[in-house]
């Protein structure tokens, strides 16, 4: 994950209107900001798609790691280990 310090308010002042939606986007709608930020950020070349694949890997990776093995953990030691 890239902590960045720098571009941090500005970058959080540019997804503020759709943060401020999130909450009610279906998946559907969710795939279809990403989509399009994602074509409007990358032009058409194999290495500038291998990158983007790069980072949608290690965004994925980082908020499991992050947040649903927390919620994971959180939910087995609620309802018991399903590995016991």
């Amino acid at each position: 994950m890239p902590y960045i310090e720098k571009r941090r308010m500005e970058l959080r002042a540019y997804l503020a209107p759709i943060m401020k939606v999130s909450e009610s986007l279906t998946d559907g709608e969710l795939n279809f900001v990403i989509t399009n930020l994602l074509l409007s950020t990358y032009p058409e070349s194999y290495s500038d798609y291998n990158s983007l694949i790069a980072v949608l890997e290690c965004v994925q990776l980082e908020f499991y790691r992050r947040r649903i093995a927390k919620y994971e953990d959180k939910k087995k030691n609620e309802n018991g280990d399903v590995y016991e």
